[in-house]
């Protein structure tokens, strides 16, 4: 079975004659003079497919509810050279020796650290591999299904680098790897395109934790800037990945992120999703099985304030038998913001005995906050279990009665019930310091606590 989760159907024919300008744009200045040998005919291939491409608007019903006007807006310049950036506050302590650090998008050696790893582990940027290890990548990188949805075409197009993590056969990595990727936005609007590759070779084991994060550029100023981002997961069987993905951009960023899971047989699969930042994000994640007997653990938080638009698209296609898979994303959402949900399930007909269940609950925060929810299940196998659901609330007025009656003031009864709410989530997260910081988080986001 094909997936394809967010297309952008274009023929040849179509696409000469209505040539996007705007793509054209983003698409010459990422694309660098200088190519690799080894990653040219990728890059062209990309290229090509951007040329034949358009730019997603709300007619397309993969994007009905998300409105890319006011990126279109902005001209974006890829920066050339690596920023200087303090991270010491951004270090997770169970991964102080095996951290890559990317500043918009360059590799930055000095602010990494991937000394004394395990033997069959390997940790980082392509451009600093050996030819041989380029070949190796080579062959899965730009390979999932989707890989022609255009966003993704681009980040391929403009390839000069990226975080590898590569866990050999039978290796069990107990450390946690932290892919850190920090944008210093300023008064200039920039463009990054971080790309991540993750294989876990049969029996493999591995922690990943993928972090996007700014650090303001001027003094007292958050610039506008746009990440695209992609991260490729490959399991062999019996592999098995815990994936951690945080969005902490900027207020006046832009995000559209792809995260692409090709899973083996017996492999197991976990993705926890938080999203906090970003003045638009979009996150696609896309679950492709190969083999039976898998397991797919999808937990996402997105929580939003202000007037933050923030999107999940995700799919998971269920390919063969006896397989299992787990959603439960939440939303916060405050003020004016708008927050989507778009979930697809797909059990064909030879997925007999998959067991599947999918769940989002919203909590809305204000009369002015906004949720699109959409869970789906395409089902054409007849022994299965799946089931499927949504549910929007509010606070409830006698739970926060309840907390006042018992001396805690009424805002405080509110940042108590929403941590709880969130903390279901987090709480899974297997990096106790990261779940620290990310409670605080949202226990530091006053806004949304208001009507």
């Amino acid at each position: 079975m094909t997936m394809q989760v967010s297309p952008i159907p274009v023929t040849e024919s179509t696409t000469l004659l209505n040539n996007d300008d705007y793509l054209i744009g983003l698409l010459s200045e990422v694309i660098l003079s200088k190519t690799e040998s080894c990653l040219l005919e990728l890059r062209q291939d990309a290229a090509n497919w951007v040329r034949y491409s358009t730019f997603p608007t709300t007619r397309n019903e993969e994007w009905r509810f998300t409105d890319l006007s006011a990126l279109r807006q902005v001209q974006f310049h890829l920066d050339r050279e690596l920023q200087s950036v303090d991270i010491s506050p951004l270090i997770l302590p169970e991964a102080v020796n095996s951290r890559l650090v990317f500043v918009n998008g360059i590799y930055a050696p000095d602010l990494s650290a991937v000394a004394d790893l395990p033997s069959g582990l390997v940790v980082g940027n392509l451009a600093g591999f050996s030819q041989s290890q380029q070949e190796s990548v080579k062959q899965y990188l730009a390979q999932a299904e989707g890989s022609q949805e255009v966003f993704t075409a681009l980040n391929t197009a403009g390839i000069s680098d990226a975080a590898v993590v590569w866990v050999a056969k039978n290796v069990i990595v107990e450390t946690p790897i932290h892919l850190l990727f920090v944008n210093t936005a300023g008064e200039k609007a920039t463009i990054s395109q971080p790309r991540c590759l993750v294989v876990a070779q049969s029996g493999a084991s591995v922690t990943v934790v993928e972090e996007f994060i700014n650090r303001r550029g001027a003094e007292n100023a958050e610039g506008v800037y746009f990440t695209n981002a992609v991260t490729e997961v490959w399991l062999d069987e019996n592999a098995q990945v815990s994936h951690t993905r945080v969005d902490r951009e900027g207020t006046e960023a832009f995000h559209v992120g792809k995260t692409a899971v090709t899973q083996a047989r017996d492999s197991r699969y976990t993705c926890h999703a938080v999203t906090f930042g970003g003045k638009l994000s979009r996150h696609n994640l896309e679950i492709f099985q190969t083999g039976e007997q898998t397991e797919t653990t999808l937990n996402g938080l997105t929580m939003i304030s202000g007037k933050q638009v923030a999107d999940t698209h995700s799919a998971i296609a269920l390919n063969h038998p006896h397989s299992t898979s787990r959603q439960l994303h939440k939303c916060i959402v405050g003020d004016r913001a708008h927050a989507v949900f778009n979930g697809k399930v797909f059990v064909p007909k030879a997925s007999q005995l998959t067991n599947a269940g999918q769940l989002n609950r919203n909590l809305l925060l204000s009369s002015k906050a906004r949720v699109d929810t959409k869970p789906q299940l395409e089902i054409t196998a007849d022994n299965v279990k799946c089931a499927h659901g949504a549910t929007v609330s509010q606070l409830e007025d006698d739970e926060i009665f309840y907390l006042q009656s018992r001396g805690i003031n009424e805002n405080d009864a509110r940042k108590l019930l929403i941590n709880a709410f969130a903390a279901e989530i987090i709480n899974q997260i297997p990096v106790k310091s990261l779940q620290e910081i990310l409670l605080n988080t949202v226990n530091s986001l006053k806004s949304v606590t208001n009507n």
